[in-house]
């Protein structure tokens, strides 16, 4: 065996439908780094909330990067590609994704890494570039957002209070709109706790409309809670 067969075996991996340099593999490996921490930056930028977790993005990363290998792998072999599936079915993931937006930066950060260990360089930058801007249009614009938002209203009253009609005066004076979506028992049966739905109009004064509840709650808690559509708690 000479040197140029020696090296070859370190240099170029072969399977029966295909084969990729270690060329191939730097350029992958590397630009799907690339493109997925730019999808990183990107998913950092625009988001909204409080669940922003940098464990999040750096898994985006690594995910990118680690489909690109398996891609690499798994070539055109149907047979290695089914093993693959087997093998990673297995896997559990506990934690729940608490964006749909967070599922859909899973997905591009796949489909990039899938792009890449496929030898589809060009598409993969392409695709980052095209996607990523309309991420940063739609949220710079704001897009779908609703410019009427809804609102959680908790109220805590005595279980002797007659709340059915009791907030009907105040609601219709600070509300566009109110719905009662449940009455629980709280503090071990000592109070009531009703929770309204409201849509709140754009110059309403918050503390009068909390101060008009508590006149005639007897001054029992009162809490009015931003929707979870502008927030992710």
């Amino acid at each position: 065996m000479d040197f140029n067969s020696f090296l070859s075996q370190f240099t170029e991996f072969q399977d029966l439908t295909s084969s990729f340099s270690m060329l191939d593999v730097t350029i992958a490996i590397t630009l799907s780094f690339v493109l997925n921490a730019f999808i990183g930056w990107i998913y950092m930028i625009t988001h909204r909330g409080t669940s922003y977790t940098q464990s999040y993005v750096h898994t985006l990363v690594m995910m990118g990067m680690i489909v690109a290998i398996i891609m690499l792998i798994v070539g055109s072999n149907i047979a290695r590609a089914f093993s693959l599936v087997g093998a990673l079915s297995i896997i559990r993931f506990r934690n729940a994704v608490k964006e749909t937006r967070d599922v859909g930066f899973i997905f591009f950060a796949m489909a990039i890494g899938m792009a890449m260990g496929t030898k589809f360089y060009l598409l993969g930058i392409m695709a980052t570039a095209i996607i990523s801007l309309v991420i940063l249009i739609m949220n710079r614009f704001d897009w779908y957002a609703r410019r009427v938002k809804s609102q959680i209203l908790k109220i805590q009253l005595d279980n002797a209070t007659d709340f059915e009609h009791l907030f009907d005066d105040v609601l219709v004076k600070y509300t566009e709109s109110s719905h009662l979506m449940s009455v629980d028992s709280v503090r071990g049966g000592a109070l009531t706790e009703l929770v309204y739905s409201v849509t709140t109009s754009p110059d309403m004064n918050k503390q009068e409309f909390i101060y008009a509840i508590r006149t005639l709650t007897s001054g029992q808690k009162v809490s009015l809670i931003t929707g979870y559509n502008a927030t992710d708690l």
